[in-house]
């Protein structure tokens, strides 16, 4: 199956089928054996080829593939915006994304970095921005979105091992994507507000994975200011957090949450 993507108007919906698969398994129980019947998440290679050259490969969940591509495009300081694309061309059957620039002398990155994420992610050499945010929120407003958060996780109740993203004001969850990646899931978020005409500035990003320092570098190209997850930063993400000026939280889960760097976004006071 071939895509033509309206580059004005287009979001291919995701779809049910291909985003999990049913097989069968057997289940071991204090009762014994019982053979049944689950789902598992589908996975995909994903080649971009940009102005016809092969840019990298992605293995990702196939859905939202139009949006992956150009979130990951723009958080590579590739395109600047939609403007900056001629043609996307998705061809699911053959695996791949032909992108066509407006410019046709942009000559491909060449060096390359091996991400720390599931999936087999690979980010090329850019440059954090720091990020200047008057934004606040408050722990139980944080606690309140990371509950609508897990409510929402929709392929992962189905078949589990997938990690979930969402972009969030104060109050709601504005974008939700899932993949076998979780720098795939950011990459979602940034081509569906991309598409959409959605600004991240002064936002906060929700995430079920651990954060490592691509994922903060993705969060500073968003100039976003919060990142939460329900687990644990790196060393290096804590560090990295400091130096680009986003409020690292972690471990929220229950009523609690850790925070990292920049506590003054979330009215931190131990006096």
């Amino acid at each position: 199956m071939t895509e033509h993507l309206d580059m004005k108007t287009g979001i291919d919906k995701p779809k049910v089928k291909g985003v999990a698969e049913e097989i069968v398994c057997h289940r071991y129980t204090d009762e014994g054996w019982v053979r049944i019947s689950v789902h598992v998440p589908s996975e995909m290679e994903l080649t971009i080829y940009l102005n016809q050259q092969e840019l990298v490969t992605i293995l990702c969940t196939p859905t939202k593939l139009n949006l992956l591509v150009l979130g990951f495009l723009y958080g590579e300081g590739i395109i600047s915006g939609i403007d900056d694309v001629a043609v996307m061309r998705m061809c699911e059957d053959e695996s791949l994304a032909d992108v066509r620039l407006n410019n046709l002398e942009y000559e491909l990155p060449t060096q390359r970095t091996i991400t720390s994420g599931c999936g087999g992610g690979a980010v090329f050499k850019t440059q954090g921005q720091k990020v200047d945010s008057d934004f606040v929120i408050t722990p139980t407003e944080v606690v309140s979105l990371m509950k609508q958060f897990l409510d929402q996780m929709e392929l992962y109740r189905l078949s589990g091992g997938v990690h979930t993203s969402a972009l969030a004001d104060n109050s709601n969850l504005l974008i939700i994507a899932e993949d076998i990646g979780r720098h795939n899931t950011l990459d979602k978020i940034q081509g569906e507000c991309i598409m959409r005409g959605i600004s991240t500035r002064d936002r906060l990003l929700l995430t079920t994975g651990r954060i490592s320092s691509e994922m903060l570098h993705k969060a500073a190209k968003m100039q976003v200011p919060i990142v939460v997850s329900r687990h644990s930063p790196t060393g290096g993400a804590v560090s990295l957090a400091n130096d680009l000026g986003i409020t690292l939280v972690g471990h929220a889960r229950g009523g609690r949450l850790q925070v990292y760097s920049y506590p003054e976004r979330l009215s931190c006071s131990t006096d």
